[in-house]
Order: C-alpha cells, then sequence, then structure tokens
C-alpha cells in the first residue's frame, strides 16, 4: 500500500499527459504527428517543473520502465505468429547490414573522433540495438563510467526526438508501405518507445510491424553484451561474464505469448482491439513519463564529439536500412 500510495501521484501525471496528447492528436493530420510524439514533448516542456517535485518520480519511474514494457505485451494481442514469423525474419536480413554500419561504423569513427572505446561501444550499441536498455546492458559488462553511460544515452536520445517527428514525414514523402516503413522505423531509430511513436504516428499496420522488427532486434542484446564481455576482458576490466538470465529482455515473451493467444482465434475482435487499445494507450502515457524525465540542460553536457558520433552513426543506419530494403524490394 505504501509503495501505491507513491507511484499514485506521477502516475496520474502521466496518465492526465496521455489524455491531453490524445485530444490533441485529432487536431493534426494521423501521418504528421501522433499522441505518443506530444506526449513526450509535452513531459519535455514540464520537466523544470516536475524537477522540484520529488514526490512524482516515483511514479513517473514507474511508468517510464513497468507500463512501457505491459503496454507493448498488450500490443501483441492484435498480432498473429503468421505475421511475426513473416516480418520478424524478413527483417533479420536488414538487420545483419544495420548491426555491422552500428559497431563497425561506430568504431572507426570512435577512433577518429578519439572516444574512449567504451564511451565510443556504448554509442554503437544503443544505436544499433535499442538505445538505454543495450546501453544499460553492456555498461556494467565493460566496466564504462557513469559519465559514459550519461553521454551515450544523450548522443541516442536527441537523435530519437527528432526522429519520432521527421520518419513519418519522410516515409509519406518517400510513399513507402506500411511495410516498408516498420521495417524502416523498426530497424533504424534507436530506443523501443520511439519506435512506436514514429511507427503509430504513421499507421496501425505500419506501427504493428515496427514493434515485432525492434523486438526481434532488441534479441541482439543477448549476443552483443556476451561479445562486449569478452572485450571487456581482454581489456583487463576484471568484470565477469554476466548470466544470460541478467541481460534477456523477459517482456518479450509476454508480447509472444499475447500474439498466440490471439493466434488460437478464441480471442473475440472486439475484446482484441479493446487491449490493444489499451496498450497504445499505455504507450502514450509511457512516453509521456520519458519526456517528464528528459533535461535538456543535462543532455547540453554532454559535449559535442559523442554527440557527433551518435547523430553520425545514426544516420548511417537509417540510410543503410533504407538502401537495403530497396534492394530487397519491400519499400
Amino acid at each position: 500500500m505504501y509503495i501505491l500510495k507513491k507511484i499514485i501521484p506521477g502516475l496520474l501525471l502521466t496518465l492526465g499527459i496521455a489524455y491531453i496528447s490524445r485530444f490533441l492528436s485529432n487536431l493534426f493530420p494521423v501521418h504528421v504527428i501522433g499522441a505518443g510524439v506530444i506526449a513526450l514533448f509535452m513531459g519535455m516542456i514540464l520537466n523544470p517543473w516536475v524537477s522540484q517535485r520529488e514526490g512524482l518520480y516515483p511514479g513517473i519511474t514507474f511508468t517510464g520502465k513497468k507500463v512501457l514494457r505491459f503496454a507493448i505485451i498488450l500490443m501483441g494481442i492484435s498480432l498473429s505468429f503468421h505475421q511475426v514469423l513473416k516480418v520478424g525474419s524478413f527483417s533479420l536480413i536488414v538487420m545483419v547490414f544495420t548491426l555491422f554500419a552500428a559497431f563497425f561504423g561506430g568504431y572507426l569513427l570512435g577512433k577518429l573522433l578519439g572516444l574512449d572505446w567504451k564511451l565510443s561501444g556504448l554509442i554503437s550499441s544503443g544505436t544499433g540495438i535499442c538505445g538505454g536498455s543495450a546501453i544499460a546492458a553492456v555498461a556494467p559488462v565493460i566496466g564504462a563510467k557513469d559519465q559514459f553511460i550519461a553521454y551515450a544515452i544523450s548522443a541516442t536520445f536527441i537523435f530519437d526526438v527528432f526522429m519520432v517527428v521527421l520518419f513519418p514525414l519522410m516515409g509519406e514523402a518517400m510513399n513507402l508501405s506500411d511495410l516498408g516503413f516498420g521495417l524502416w522505423t523498426g530497424t533504424a531509430i534507436n530506443d523501443t518507445s520511439s519506435v512506436v511513436a514514429a511507427g503509430y504516428s504513421y499507421s496501425e499496420a505500419a506501427g504493428d510491424f515496427a514493434v515485432i522488427v525492434k523486438l526481434t532486434r532488441t534479441l541482439a542484446i543477448i549476443p552483443v553484451v556476451l561479445i562486449f564481455s569478452m572485450i571487456a576482458k581482454k581489456h583487463s576490466t576484471g568484470k565477469t561474464s554476466p548470466h544470460i538470465l541478467e541481460i534477456f529482455p523477459w517482456f518479450i515473451l509476454g508480447f509472444l505469448a499475447m500474439v498466440g493467444l490471439n493466434s488460437t482465434g478464441w480471442i473475440p475482435a472486439s475484446l482484441s482491439g479493446s487491449l490493444s487499445t489499451l496498450g497504445r494507450f499505455f504507450m502514450i502515457m509511457a512516453l509521456g513519463a520519458i519526456g517528464l524525465r528528459t533535461n535538456f540542460k543535462e543532455l547540453s553536457r554532454s559535449g559535442i564529439k559523442p554527440l557527433i558520433h551518435g547523430i553520425s552513426i545514426s544516420t548511417l543506419v537509417v540510410v543503410v536500412s533504407l538502401v537495403v530494403q530497396y534492394f530487397l524490394g519491400s519499400l
């Protein structure tokens, strides 16, 4: 009961932001700006006010982490295994190229900019896999400084802030199909929440495809963390390899369980639609929470080199994903 009382104020704030954002999104053309994007920026605007009220943070953190993962799980109720296997397996081809671009390109650019290999590796991990989650998973393995973690998250997050708005606009300009846009978004934007925001801003189908691709991409955390643990040993950091249970993104199993439940045909379409809608609303709340925790003054202290590294590699991944899809004929 005590924990519940602590999270209620912040939870109610994100709930209010979600309702307002959904209302405001109806004032814009559906393909231009979605409720998730509005919630993200509304949270950022309110950050200076929220930062003076510590009592709101437990609920905001709960929404930004727990509610976010629950939202992704609920989104699986509107999908079938046929869709997941088709889109997920097809996206693997694109991901091979984008992961290579992120890590090999990141390594070369890090050398060129004179960045510490740990900082460069964190930025590449966030860019190639899933933003802050990948950075958080890799950081303790290589013994990264807190400052490096902040730099890496800042560099990848700033890129995502712009992409959640620009991706739908670019998709419209290039007349991409729902599958093409979903695959592009899922393989090129960093953080899961940003992928969802951009995907559903384009269309519901594109958002579904983007979620499937992004969750497939998230599984790359496991081999990447294990590889970095070996690199860390080579550099004599003294860090040990993490157990696979510590780094596995468990919410993906919940997502797949919902997909399996829907694939049985036992779930009425009305219930499936309601749960999916609820999941998208929870995602809007989570995006608002992420905005509320984002302090632009702190991000600006990250320095220019990590920012150049992050934006350059992220842009490279965006282009590589688009080019590979062009040759595969999926656009």
